[in-house]
């Protein structure tokens, strides 16, 4: 096992997790300045290639890409070495900010804090929703998704099905429905 790259792994990643404010979508361009630039494990087309395969896959994409590198770079020590100094940065500063609000709970300025969270939450989510809706509207069409959202909306709220089934129910229906303009016979490309 070499120590100076286990290091070398290990600073990379720690340095991108803990500049990487915002999570994934951050972390990227300091994942490659680190990996292709700084470092040299790999050129763009790797880095691009890995950055795929890490948007195909669920979970967070810092872990992802963390681990593939750390893998391919210093074997199964340096996947252990990529995912802990990914994540560490983010368990380090949770624990120190649940600590620091703990301890001031009773304040008048945490306690108005941690509302003004949930408002800003909710703008979030509405325009990624915005941004969804969008996308599926070029896809599908506006009448398509309409009807998808208001039948995902009754079976999740009112018939509680869980989550996992509507998703997977639309998942079905995406792979097997055909792209809007896209006529029967046609192959898509």
């Amino acid at each position: 096992m070499d120590i100076s790259l286990q290091r070398d792994l290990f600073i990379a990643f720690f340095r991108s997790g803990m500049l990487g404010y915002g999570g994934g979508p951050a972390t990227i361009p300091l994942v490659h300045k680190e990996v292709v630039e700084r470092f040299k494990w790999m050129n763009d087309q790797e880095f691009a290639d890995v950055l795929a395969l890490g948007n195909a896959l669920p979970g967070p994409i810092a872990t992802k890409m963390a681990g593939y590198i750390g893998y391919r770079v210093g074997g199964w020590v340096g996947l252990i070495n990529g995912l802990i100094a990914t994540v560490l940065p983010t368990v380090l500063l949770m624990i120190g900010l649940i600590g620091l609000l703990s301890s001031y709970r009773d304040s008048r300025i945490v306690a108005g804090m941690t509302a003004a969270v949930a408002p800003v939450v909710g703008v979030m989510l509405f325009v990624l929703t915005v941004q969804f809706l969008k996308q599926s509207k070029k896809g599908i069409g506006l009448l398509i998704t309409l009807a998808l959202s208001i039948v995902s909306l009754i079976a999740y709220q009112f018939l509680n099905i869980h989550p996992a089934i509507v998703i997977g129910i639309l998942i079905a229906y995406g792979l097997l429905a055909r792209p809007k303009g896209e006529k029967k016979g046609e192959a898509s490309s």
